[in-house]
């Protein structure tokens, strides 16, 4: 008989196996497309079964940490990130983008421990949707911990700051307007919802920067993806492909758990003149 490490890693096998055929097999079939058009289908098809593949292979990475790990042993740590905090199933925790703050400024190292772990927790789901919904050219998707609103997208040595902010307001923020080269797009969400989504210029105005914004019960929520101005480099992704990853269940899920349990300071306004 093998040992107990042989028959949880068999049984990880099966596991990743059983999960890959059954859900690839529910890709649709491509159709019958010519040229570059074939082939750009081959590769996002591959893209959608790696991502299935890695998302089924921290599954069964955490399930058989967790029957490896005895009672008063080191393997139920092995699943959790820096903070001793379990990451969501099918979620990798990754270390985030270290950014000092500026001279009065406070970061997420100053929250206590466990508002700390709840926020990074967020991040890391933030951070799975996010790279699986933004097109390739934002590039790798990682959380900062300067802020738990505040992420970043690197491709070929240019980076993207990327902001996602579920905030407590009384009041929603104003709609889009077409001025000073600004390009808006609207929409609705599933439920209705009104969207508002913008690409404007930044800065000396040679890059554009792409945002989309609305109201979620009692919050602004909005999501900007900015230039990288160093390199001249716009946001590679426009407002109206903003507008329509508002719309993916992922995201809004997101969006529902920092409305319902937020984590950034509501907004209020200052009256004129103070």
């Amino acid at each position: 008989m093998g040992s107990h490490e042989d028959l949880t890693d068999d049984r990880a096998a099966l596991l990743v196996r059983d999960a890959m055929d059954r859900a690839t097999a529910e890709l649709p079939a491509l159709t019958d497309l010519a040229g570059p058009a074939r082939a750009q289908g081959l590769r996002r098809k591959a893209r959608v079964r790696a991502g299935i593949g890695g998302a089924v292979v921290a599954v069964a990475a955490l399930s058989v940490a967790g029957a490896l790990a005895l009672p008063g042993d080191d393997g139920a740590r092995s699943a959790t990130g820096s903070t001793g905090v379990a990451a969501a199933p099918g979620v990798v925790a990754q270390p985030p983008v270290h950014i000092d703050p500026t001279p009065g400024e406070t970061s997420m190292a100053d929250l206590p421990p466990a508002e700390r772990a709840r926020q990074e927790d967020f991040q890391n789901r933030a951070v799975a949707a996010l790279q699986g919904l933004l097109p390739e050219a934002v590039g790798t998707v990682q959380r900062t911990d300067l802020t738990v609103s505040l992420y970043r997208g690197t491709k070929d040595g240019r980076t993207f700051d990327v902001v996602f902010s579920v905030r407590p307001s009384d009041t929603a923020a104003e709609r889009c307007r077409e001025i000073k080269g600004t390009v808006c797009t609207t929409g609705t969400l599933p439920d209705g919802t009104e969207v508002d989504a913008s690409t404007s210029p930044v800065g000396s105005g040679a890059v554009t920067a792409s945002r989309v914004w609305f109201r979620y019960g009692t919050s602004n929520v909005s999501l900007t993806v900015n230039p990288h101005e160093p390199s001249n480099t716009s946001a590679p992704v426009t407002g109206a492909q903003l507008l329509e990853l508002a719309k993916a269940p992922v995201f809004l899920d997101l969006v529902k758990t920092a409305d319902q349990h937020p984590m950034e300071p509501k907004h209020t306004l200052v009256p004129a003149g103070n």
